[in-house]
């Protein structure tokens, strides 16, 4: 039998069981760390997480504007007055808009839109309309001497759209319908330093259709131009064109003058009517209502000289003064007609609310254009304002018109007198987001 010889183990040294026992050691701490991960895990688990750092409120989103900056407006003109003269069917006469006595009335409802050009922001469109219901538009609109047809346009005040050209300081131009500027009162109650309107804002055109166009030469020189159907015709009745030439001064920055020359004439070539009236059988139709030519029609011609300025001599205290002359002939070889005269303003505001206001006018209407009736007509207005609010006034008026020839209506038919006094209560509101005068 064989025997196997092993060798005998050899001597462990001290060395390597040195490093046995730190190993040992080293394993041990890494477990225990170990384990203490594992229990902080298992209650983060457990425990709810707390909330993220909150972040810094961004501003407000601005508000969307539905409209694409064109502003919506309405005003809402109303008034009572009272005729010392108890004129028949309580009328009082040569008045523009005021023009019932003894009963609550509604001088005008207006809705205006309006989208302004901003240049200096890269805009250079815009567009207005301003629609009218009440006693103003009927006299603004429903004038059959200048209207073939005004039923078509009588709630249709304004309607324009407007382009700045790039040219110099920016060359406006409009075309459309819009509000005369001949004469130094407007349309917009709010807007004037009395709630009646003069002889001369009843006299001179209420509105154009056609182009306009004004340029500013300086700060304080601009130049105004426009070729129309005529005054106060929205479409044309003669087919002449006619023109207006004006210049606006400012020298002084509290001095505003303008200056304007109208040119045009105002006589119809056709004549509209219904068909039980036609005179021929089978007359020329225009939108199924008959017309007939004029024969012979008139072709004089229509100037007014028109000049205004406003001064205002301080904060409180402002002057208005404005001037015209008009000539008129029926045929280009007739003698001319004239009417000359003009209105002198003042008002005070002696607070923030409440203002007083007077005017004094003339009209010399030698030619009966304005009246009818060859006279001198004057009239002298007192006008208190209170702002009762923001947008909403209340005007206390007292006003003497007189002539020298008995004209004014009186309680009796056929009989007049040479004057009329008034007492007249309006109340307006106006609302929406344009800025300054309507």
């Amino acid at each position: 039998m064989l025997a196997l010889c092993l060798p005998a183990p050899a001597q462990t040294s001290p060395d390597l069981n040195q490093q046995v026992a730190e190993l040992r050691a080293l394993v041990e701490r890494l477990q225990t760390r170990v384990l203490e991960l594992e229990s902080r895990l298992k209650v983060e688990a457990v425990a709810p997480k707390p909330p993220p750092p909150a972040a810094a409120p961004s501003p407000p989103a601005a508000p969307r504007d539905p409209l694409g900056g064109t502003t919506l407006n309405f005003l809402i003109d109303t008034y009572y007055g009272y005729n010392f003269n108890a004129p028949i069917g309580r009328v009082n006469r040569l008045r523009a808009y005021d023009v019932t006595s003894n009963s609550f009335s509604i001088n005008q409802a207006g809705v205006v839109l309006e989208n302004a050009p901003d240049p200096a922001k890269g805009k250079r469109w815009g567009a207005r309309l301003d629609l009218q219901w009440g006693l103003a538009t009927q006299t603004l609109q429903a004038n059959p001497a200048n209207e073939s047809r005004p039923e078509i346009f009588r709630n249709l005040f304004q309607a324009y759209g407007t382009y700045v050209a790039p040219l110099g300081k920016g060359l406006k131009l409009d075309f459309g319908k819009w509000a005369s500027s001949l004469g130094i009162e407007g349309n917009y109650t709010q807007d004037q330093m009395n709630y009646s309107r003069s002889y001369w804002f009843d006299f001179l055109p209420f509105y154009h259709m056609g182009l306009r166009a004004n340029y500013p030469i300086s700060d304080r020189v601009g130049i105004n131009y426009w070729l129309t159907n005529g005054a106060q015709q929205t479409e044309d009745f003669n087919g002449f064109k006619s023109q207006l030439g004006g210049v606006v001064l400012q020298p002084h920055r509290n001095i505003n003058w303008t200056i304007n020359y109208y040119f045009g004439q105002e006589h119809p070539d056709t004549v509209f009517f219904p068909f039980t009236l036609a005179p021929v059988p089978d007359p020329p139709t225009q939108q199924g209502i008959p017309f007939l030519p004029i024969f012979n029609a008139p072709t004089g011609r229509l100037h007014i000289f028109d000049t205004y300025a406003t001064w205002q001599t301080t904060p409180a205290l402002t002057f208005a003064l404005e001037g015209d002359y008009l000539i008129q002939r029926l045929f280009k070889n007739s003698p001319p007609q004239h009417a000359a005269g003009g209105a002198l303003y003042a008002q005070y505001q002696f607070s923030p609310k409440f203002s007083l206001a007077a005017r004094a006018e003339y009209l010399s209407d030698r030619g009966a254009l304005f009246s009818g009736l060859s006279q001198a007509l004057k009239e002298t207005t007192l006008t208190s304002t209170y702002r009762i609010a923001e947008r909403f006034m209340a005007r206390a008026e007292w006003r003497y018109d007189f002539s020298n020839q008995s004209f004014f209506y009186t309680s009796a038919l056929g009989t007049t007198k040479k004057s009329q006094l008034t007492a007249t209560l309006g109340l307006i509101w106006w609302y929406g987001g344009k800025s300054g005068a309507w």
